[in-house]
């Protein structure tokens, strides 16, 4: 059985009103819902507030659901934009003047790349470079944060990630290429770092 029947099986049961598939539901995404929304929001109790938000809301909705998505990526989006809603509250009405010229498109250009193709692939699955790549991810601006966590880390595809944060298919892989540059120029002095003490041994 394929995640679309296993899908419609439960949509039809959720519609029906079946408390069992609401369990059920809630039991298969949940843990999706709340890495995207911790990475979000950086906060346990927020990201835990949003997951409930999530599924009272789908709940309350899932009648208006026309299922042309998954419902994992219906559900994708109501986290998001749950999530949005908790940034743009907390967020401050002022802004640094020590904050970095954005080009047009509202994004910062990277200025320093370091070439990883020459880095052995194990420097990459250390706990610290694990731990240098989470906090990376976190600095992303949201809208490229919440792309790549999508994408890369949830394993949604293009089209998924554009239902799923309601924008289009070019804008999210304008967004990919952006946070992957963002994340390369972040972690580039690591990284240019361990290769310098590489040489020096």
């Amino acid at each position: 059985m394929t995640d679309t029947d296993t899908d419609q099986a439960l949509l039809a049961r959720l519609r029906a009103g079946d408390k069992s598939a609401c369990a059920e539901c809630v039991e298969r995404h949940a843990n999706g819902v709340y890495r995207l929304a911790l990475r979000l929001l950086r906060d346990d109790a927020e990201a835990e507030d949003v997951v409930q938000e999530t599924f009272l809301n789908a709940f309350k909705a899932i009648n208006s659901f026309d299922g042309r998505s998954k419902l994992s990526t219906w559900l994708y989006r109501i986290a998001y934009n749950a999530a949005l809603m908790r940034l743009r509250r907390s967020r401050p009405l002022t802004v640094s003047v020590d904050d970095p010229e954005l080009s047009d498109d509202g994004f910062e250009t990277p200025r320093q790349l370091f070439d990883w193709c020459c880095l052995p692939e194990q420097d990459f699955e250390t706990d610290e470079a694990r731990a240098q790549l989470e906090e990376a991810i976190q600095e992303l601006p949201e809208k490229l944060r919440a792309v790549f966590v999508l994408r890369e880390l949830e394993g949604l595809s293009t089209e998924e990630t554009a239902q799923a944060l309601g924008v289009s298919a070019e804008a999210v892989k304008t967004r990919l290429h952006r946070a992957r540059l963002r994340l390369r120029e972040r972690l580039s002095a690591y990284f240019t770092e361990l290769a310098g003490t590489r040489q020096e041994n």
